[in-house]
């Protein structure tokens, strides 16, 4: 059949009309424009050694956080986050995986090489699409490597290019902020991006009266010391010395909203603020107790989060993390190659609307630790497992015969030198000084049972209460019988692995034997004086 030309030229014009419309609906009639139904951004921000409730928003005047007091005002501000094992690698190992770090081998340990099968959630969201990168501290310290035996960078692509000047000798002049704007710039299109955030601060070492003659801080603002501290000008000093750290993390945080919101970006992305363990100072960093592994944690995301500026008192694990993060990103777990993950996503919390509690399920977290900083024979660790739920912590000390901070003969390596340290260690013979000695350095108990909220410094160990024995026994038991679903070697006779996992520092690995010997040690993480020449009485 034939057809005239001009009957030609309106097909052809209906036809391409028809392809113009089909090709613009997906764009504009199925949302699929730049500003909506987006995987959402992640700005993940990550202090150095901060405990809970040291940012302002939660009612700590001697430290100023505007920055986190805005993520919490516009988003949610969470009251009882834990990080299973609180210390630098073990604490990201278990961010990056989803899983505890006595499910990850090598990386329960601090200082590990990180094991080649553990696929982490940004490897996973770059599969998927995001531009991933960091900048600062990331998944650190240890060994990450490629099965070709290249570096793996477990946080993405590497932003360190930018330097400032920083406010202290000991603080960073990574300038953070300007790192994370050249990784914005960096992105192609409008692709959805993952950024690690890791600051270094408020790491040690600290310039000693920085807080006071820098941050015009006060000892007198300073309304409680740590009851296993002497109250001491000094140490009060310190303290303020790391709170003007903290402060150096928030002011980066803020203007990384900033760029946020010069961007466009701000409100499709989910920024995390936390930290990764508690504070460096003796009886905290390194510890299982409230005050080492209850952090501060503050989420926003404008677009996602249901009646921003709640407060939720649901027990959150950092094993939460990734599989909130996979969720948001519209992937199935199963399907990302990662490992099975125990932590459970905070989408619900989210979507809620809900102050206080919102998931009764969420009414405990797990703790533990191996090894961390050396200075045991044969680079031993100390191992602990333990359980929060409600307001009592049961932990399970299954060395106690160990020093649970190391040797002190080889100064006390699992705690960072300090004038705190300094203070307690100067003292221990000194009339009425020996019990912050024991609290801080000692030996304890196989067990140990503590009220957290009438006694959140966990100096009344309750264990051994006839009151408690109930109690007791149901946390053991509930502890005991999760720890074996998650394969917890050490519940099946086989804790001795991760004594025998090589620590991979080489300057400091078998620490003990070396330094016992005569060999000179790199000891940059403690004084000199931490090292005791003779042991105490009755030791």
């Amino acid at each position: 059949m034939s057809c005239k030309k001009s009957d030609r030229n309106r097909f052809v014009f209906l036809f391409i009309s028809i392809i113009t419309i089909l090709l613009y609906i997906p764009v504009s009639g199925m949302g699929q424009s730049p500003d909506e139904n987006t995987s959402p951004n992640i700005l993940f921000a990550i202090s150095d050694d901060q405990s809970f409730p040291h940012a302002s928003a939660y009612g700590t005047d001697w430290v100023k956080t505007p920055a986190f007091d805005r993520v919490a005002e516009e988003g949610i501000r969470f009251d009882q986050a834990y990080v299973p094992n609180p210390k630098c690698a073990p604490s990201r190992s278990i961010i990056l995986t989803g899983r505890n770090s006595w499910q990850l081998e090598e990386a329960a340990n601090h200082w590990p090489e990180f094991p080649q099968k553990f696929k982490v959630y940004t490897e996973a969201l770059a599969e998927a699409g995001y531009f991933v990168g960091s900048t600062g501290k990331k998944w650190a310290p240890g060994i990450a490597k490629t099965a070709d035996g290249e570096t793996r960078h477990l946080t993405g692509q590497p932003y360190d290019e930018h330097k400032t000047e920083p406010p202290t000798s000991n603080i960073s002049n990574n300038d953070y902020a300007a790192n994370f704007e050249a990784f914005l710039e960096d992105r192609s299109g409008n692709e959805p991006f993952a950024f690690w955030y890791g600051a270094r601060e408020p790491h040690r070492a600290y310039e000693y009266r920085s807080g006071i003659e820098k941050g015009d801080k006060d000892p007198a603002e300073i309304d409680s010391v740590p009851a296993f501290w002497p109250d001491r000008d000094s140490i009060r000093t310190d303290m303020l010395d790391y709170a003007f750290e903290i402060e150096h993390f928030d002011r980066h945080l803020g203007r990384m909203l900033t760029l946020l919101e010069e961007h466009g970006e701000l409100q499709n992305t989910i920024v995390v603020v936390t930290a990764d363990n508690g504070m460096p100072f003796p009886r905290i960093k390194g510890q299982t107790y409230e005050h080492s592994a209850h952090m501060p944690l503050a989420i926003m995301w404008p677009e996602g989060i249901a009646e921003p500026g709640r407060v939720v008192d649901d027990f959150v694990s950092f094993a939460d993390f990734a599989p909130t993060f996979i969720e948001l990103a519209g992937l199935d777990w199963e399907e990302t190659g990662m490992h099975p993950t125990v932590g459970r996503s905070l989408t619900d919390i989210f979507s809620s609307g809900k102050n206080g509690q919102v998931n009764p399920k969420r009414d405990h977290v797990l703790l533990g630790k191996e090894r961390h900083d050396v200075g045991r024979p044969y680079d031993w660790g100390y191992p602990v497992r333990g359980i929060i739920r409600g307001n009592m912590m049961y932990l399970r000390n299954f060395k106690p015969d160990r020093w649970p901070t190391g040797n002190p003969e080889t100064g006390y390596l699992n705690t960072d030198g300090s004038p705190t340290k300094t203070v307690i260690l100067d003292n221990r013979t000194a009339s009425g000084m020996y019990h912050y000695w024991d609290q801080n350095f000692g030996k304890r108990p196989s067990e140990e049972l503590y009220n957290i909220t009438d006694d959140p410094d966990a100096l009344h160990n309750l264990a051994d209460d006839p009151e408690y024995q109930e109690m007791k026994q149901e946390l053991k038991s509930e502890l005991y019988q999760k720890l074996k679903e998650q394969d917890d070697p050490r519940m099946f006779g086989r804790g001795y692995v991760f004594d025998e996992y090589r620590y991979m520092d080489e300057g400091t690995y078998n620490f003990y034997h070396r330094y016992m010997s005569g060999e000179q040690m790199n000891t940059g993480w403690v004084n000199d004086s931490d090292f005791e020449e003779k042991p105490l009485p009755g030791q």
